[in-house]
């Protein structure tokens, strides 16, 4: 028996048997002597129990589990990713089978990149867990039945704002990057000022940029998600503006306003391309496939096919189709008179057609190089009252002025002191709870 103890067992055992026979030899000198003699009990060091080796066995501590991960690759299923992990018998269907019985997981919604986790303890599975987005995990654990019960583990996602500001170095979009922001902040930012600068042309270094946008930070305080962005500010030698997001609660439309009340939005956008470089403006020019010198109509703005293109403004598509040497071609008509037009694409927008209503902003087609072109651009052209106008010296109407209304403006008001607020207040992350929900529920 004593040799199958561990050693730190064995130890402890050896202990106690040291103390039972002293407990015996007081007995006996009891028993034979009519005084028990004065026995000095010898000082002994104190036992270092940390210094005994003890055997996780003797206490019943599983074995370490074998973790395996794996990520779902392009035109492979589920089962085929859980056969790649070689789990033992056939447990790793049996919990990929809990999860999609208990409707958690759409197995034809998989997409490649999918990571799977599975817990192997000796010749079964213990656990698998499946990532499926930021703050989301699924997770199929084995009972002491042998069976496999489905959760779902969220954390709870707590909103909080994010400010992030510096200097110009590189461009807006690499130095807000390194900050803290994400795409969409930056494609935002740049929007809120599409109406006032060409961000090709008219951003210089040193400008100074500041942006605060919602994030949802996990239980450790990790960003999860970014949100909308709720104030836009540069100041820079082209520009120097600051917008509030607010939504007019007439119209509840969501806009940008400067500290006045007044929109940033204009009745057309300066440039309807993100990313863009002007590769030929407005005037004569000399053209490079037919040779003749005439008028160019319109800006060119070079960019990668499949660049999304944006309805400049609001209004009612005239013609969506091939047009001569415009090759694939949208033509717009907004009200005062004013018309644009989009030429060379490669694609158009889903349900853009002639007769279709756009909002600004839009997507509508996509950049490419179809027609008279000698590689990938839009061809974007303004037309006022039937004239061909030059887009960028355009001085177009602006948009609504909150202090043509003061009870919105005054609402206006309350949400851009809160964000001011947020601007000059120091924002912990506040920490955020894991919860599980159970299906079926946990008995």
């Amino acid at each position: 028996m004593l040799k199958s103890m561990s050693a730190g067992m064995r130890s402890l055992v050896g202990i106690g048997a040291l103390v039972g026979l002293s407990a015996a030899t007081v007995l006996v000198l009891d028993l034979e002597t009519d005084v028990a003699p004065e026995i000095e009990a010898p000082i002994e060091a104190p036992i270092n129990l940390a210094a005994i080796p003890i055997d996780a066995a003797d206490f019943g501590i599983a074995a370490p589990l074998d973790v395996r991960t794996a990520t779902l690759k392009r035109r492979e299923t589920l089962s085929d990713l859980v056969n790649r992990l070689d789990l033992p018998n056939n447990d790793g269907h049996r919990a990929l089978y809990s999860l999609t019985s208990s409707e958690l997981l759409d197995a034809r919604r998989a997409r490649p990149g999918m990571a799977l986790t599975a817990h192997v303890a000796e010749e079964s599975l213990n656990a698998i867990s499946i990532e499926l987005e930021a703050g989301r995990r699924l997770m199929a654990k084995r009972l002491p039945d042998g069976e496999y019960q489905a959760m779902a583990l969220n954390s709870r996602l707590i909103p909080q704002p994010m400010i992030v500001k510096g200097s110009i170095e590189t461009s807006l979009y690499q130095d807000a990057q390194v900050l803290g922001a994400e795409d969409q902040q930056v494609v935002d930012f740049a929007q809120v000022f599409a109406y006032d600068l060409d961000f090709q042309r008219e951003v210089h270094p040193g400008d100074q940029f500041e942006m605060v946008f919602d994030v949802l930070a996990d239980e450790r305080g990790n960003v999860i998600r970014r949100g909308n962005v709720l104030y836009a500010a540069l100041n820079g030698k082209a520009v120097n503006k600051s917008f509030y997001r607010f939504t007019t609660p007439d119209e509840n439309i969501t806009d940008y306003f400067q500290e006045n009340g007044e929109s940033s939005t204009k009745f057309l956008m300066k440039t309807p391309i993100n990313g863009a470089r002007l590769s030929s403006r407005f005037g004569k020019r000399r053209h490079p496939i037919s040779g003749y010198t005439r008028l160019h109509k319109g800006t060119d703005f070079a960019a990668p096919t499949g660049t999304p293109i944006f309805a400049a403004g609001n209004g009612v598509v005239e013609r969506a189709s091939r047009y001569g040497g415009y090759g694939h071609y949208i033509r717009i008509r907004h009200s005062k008179g004013y018309k644009t037009a989009y030429a060379h694409l490669s694609r158009y927008a889903r349900g853009v057609r002639s007769g279709r209503r756009v909002r600004q902003g839009e997507v509508i087609g996509y950049v490419g190089s179809t027609g008279a072109s000698t590689g990938p651009h839009l061809h974007y052209e303004v037309y006022k009252n039937g004239k061909a106008v030059d887009a960028m010296r355009l001085k177009l109407p602006t948009g609504r002025k909150l202090a043509m209304d003061p009870e919105i403006l005054a609402e206006f008001e309350v949400e851009r002191d809160r964000i001011d607020g947020i601007r000059l207040a120091d924002n912990p992350p506040v920490p955020a709870i894991l919860t599980a929900a159970a299906a079926p529920p946990a008995p």
